[in-house]
């Protein structure tokens, strides 16, 4: 079990697909649960908004790890919440009767790079969606992003972003582009936080991601 605390947002009848909100530094499973209805307000998805598995002294809330300097996560905490949000991913998908390939992976700052970090790891199943709002693709031993996989990806960012600079997305956005993956990249003069102006891009690319993977006839 991978013990992680979290909640969950059911669907309207049988879900369409899975949609995992990972949290922010200091924050905790609670946090990202009111986006639910704002990303999917059909409630088509299944979404499930985990707790990461640190407490910091000194900080508040929880942590997917610790923070040397931003852009190179800590080695040990960083691979010690890999694994254990990768076991969750997995019971997740067993207990709900989903699959990675209906399923988006998404989160704010700490939370985007968990969600790119799993969502890229060489040793995960690709999701059909990463969505990064003010995050980054993490720099640290023993992880390297796996692209060569068909997983679409959504970046937003705000250019006056005093935690995590808007160069993080842009490189993100290049890396991946680069690499043959389909981005759809978003910027705006928003700070450390999610820009409403953002939404309405997030629920088009969140439809059209999860859409994508349902049965044809």
């Amino acid at each position: 079990m991978s013990a992680l605390i979290y909640r969950e947002r059911p669907a309207n009848g049988t879900p369409e697909g899975l949609l995992i909100l990972h949290h922010g530094r200091g924050a905790d499973e609670n946090d990202l649960l009111g986006l639910a209805d704002v990303l999917d307000p059909e409630r088509r998805l299944h979404v499930v908004t985990p707790g990461g598995p640190l407490q910091v002294p000194g900080w508040p809330g929880k942590h997917w790890y610790v923070v040397p300097r931003v852009g190179f996560p800590d080695h040990d905490t960083f691979h010690a919440a890999y694994e254990k949000l990768a076991r969750f991913h997995d019971e997740t998908w067993e207990r709900t009767g989903t699959t990675p390939e209906n399923t988006v992976f998404g989160g704010f700052s700490m939370g985007s790079v968990m969600s790119y970090s799993l969502g890229l790891g060489p040793d995960r199943p690709a999701p059909a969606g990463i969505m990064a709002f003010s995050g980054f693709i993490p720099t640290v031993d023993g992880w390297q992003p796996d692209t060569d996989r068909d997983t679409k990806v959504f970046i937003a960012h705000g250019r006056q972003d005093p935690v995590m600079d808007i160069h993080f997305a842009r490189d993100a956005r290049d890396l991946l582009t680069n690499a043959g993956l389909d981005v759809t990249y978003n910027e705006s003069d928003a700070a450390h936080h999610i820009d409403p102006a953002h939404i309405p891009a997030a629920v088009k690319f969140l439809t059209t991601t999860t859409d994508r993977t349902l049965p044809t006839t």
